[in-house]
């Protein structure tokens, strides 16, 4: 069987942006080793999710790696916990956490409390948060845990009873359909919400009760902790709040992608929320540095590292995270830039360590995160497929518009395993 490389570029897909003269950063971006990958292959877009979904990345991530987030997913917050090595059981309840900056009363100043908390610096606010403060409104145990600068994960563990994840979030920015799907909201309010519970179980309406109580304890901890009053001294806005939103409260029972697909997978993975899905789906996690801010050195360590280890496994899923952040900060240039790097540095390299006869190379993303939004979008993400067994369907560039025109059509995010298991198996 032919070895499978997939390559997901989060939040790539853009669209046009004026100071980029109406296109993309993908358009803007110089990436000659995509573009002669391009030439070798196949292009498509993708609808990660669906129409009118503008999904977050661990919804994405589920449905490309071919499992429907309908039936699969159960909270974001499991899936952080499991990958920041938090204990978790069913029962218990698990939320995707935030270090923000809180103004007067519920005003939120910045969901990212600047986006330069230094892992180090959450990790001490979390273990405050964990050891000061104790919630009344009903016997439970809570744990936080930081994981890189602004994100972490918080557990609640009702002593003696359940919680149920049936709840609705405190941060503004996100909401949930279905049953419990993390989306991305069109419209943000700028106050931290009220956490209440979406049906009538007693388990719901306790759990809403902890969440607010953690909310408002977490922030007196927060408030005048000395790593905050550091970050006031350098004028820097201090991570006064926790803001929580996806919860979840059991595991979530997916079959591994090696019985669905057929590929023992490894993966490189930066966030835990990745990390999480690739443990549950009984992937391989192969360490490897963070981006950082030294990326260009780490993409091409990445590419290294995937030319070392790919025949040890069926596949390699590899997540880089680049493009996503400076989407959110709507910094089109910034956008740009990094997708120029990914390309010199992780695609650079990896093609000339790897032989095109020997893999299937897929590149794609898990959500569009638009910089003229500065939210993820459900708008379709491109989708290349080059190596053996892969005809060239005369594809020229890599990008949004050339790859809705490519031969591969529209396709839905759960099709893109079974497509990849196809090609690798010949």
């Amino acid at each position: 069987m032919t070895h499978v490389l997939y390559v997901v570029l989060d939040g790539l897909a853009d669209r046009p942006v004026p100071a980029l003269g109406n296109r993309t950063p993908l358009e803007a971006a110089a990436v000659p080793f995509l573009g002669a990958l391009t030439l070798e292959g196949r292009t498509g877009v993708v609808q990660t999710v669906g129409p009118g979904i503008a999904p977050e990345s661990d919804v994405a991530v589920t449905a490309i790696l071919g499992y429907d987030p309908f039936t699969y997913h159960t909270g974001r917050g499991v899936l952080e916990a499991v990958g920041s090595g938090m204990a978790f059981q069913d029962g218990d309840l698990a939320l995707r956490a935030n270090f923000a900056t809180g103004g007067e009363g519920r005003v939120i100043l910045d969901r990212r409390a600047g986006r330069d908390l230094a892992s180090d610096d959450a990790r001490e606010l979390a273990e405050a948060v964990t050891r000061d403060v104790r919630l009344h409104s009903a016997p439970a145990d809570l744990e936080v845990r930081a994981s890189v600068a602004h994100r972490a994960a918080v557990v609640i563990r009702r002593r003696g009873g359940r919680l149920s994840a049936k709840i609705s979030n405190t941060d503004p920015a996100y909401g949930r359909v279905g049953d419990g799907l993390g989306v991305a909201n069109v419209t943000v309010g700028n106050e931290v919400e009220r956490c209440r519970p979406l049906d009538e179980s007693e388990e719901a309406r306790t759990a809403a009760l902890l969440v607010n109580e953690f909310s408002d304890r977490a922030r007196e901890v927060l408030e005048h902790h000395p790593v905050n009053e550091r970050r006031r001294q350098r004028g820097r806005p201090p991570a006064n709040l926790l803001l929580v939103r996806d919860a979840g409260d059991h595991l979530p029972k997916m079959p591994p992608i090696a019985e669905r697909f057929g590929i023992g997978f490894g993966c490189f993975v930066e966030m835990p929320v990745e990390r999480g899905i690739a443990q549950l789906t009984g992937m391989t996690v192969i360490p490897v540095p963070p981006s950082g801010a030294d990326k260009e050195r780490v993409y091409a360590e990445w590419a290294r590292t995937a030319a070392r280890e790919y025949r040890s496994h069926g596949g390699l899923y590899m997540h880089l995270k680049g493009p996503d952040e400076p989407g959110h900060d709507k910094d089109c240039r910034a956008k740009t830039q990094v997708i120029e790097a990914i390309d010199r540095a992780f695609f650079g390299t990896l093609l000339g360590d790897v032989s095109l006869d020997e893999v299937v190379i897929a590149v794609t993303a898990d959500h569009a995160t638009p910089c003229i939004l500065g939210r993820h979008s459900d708008d379709p993400v491109p989708l290349l497929v080059a190596g053996h067994g892969v005809a060239s369907d005369g594809s020229r560039v890599f990008n949004e518009a050339a790859c809705a025109r490519g031969s591969l059509g529209t396709l839905r995010g759960t099709d893109v395993m079974p497509l990849l298991a196809r090609l690798a198996r010949g």
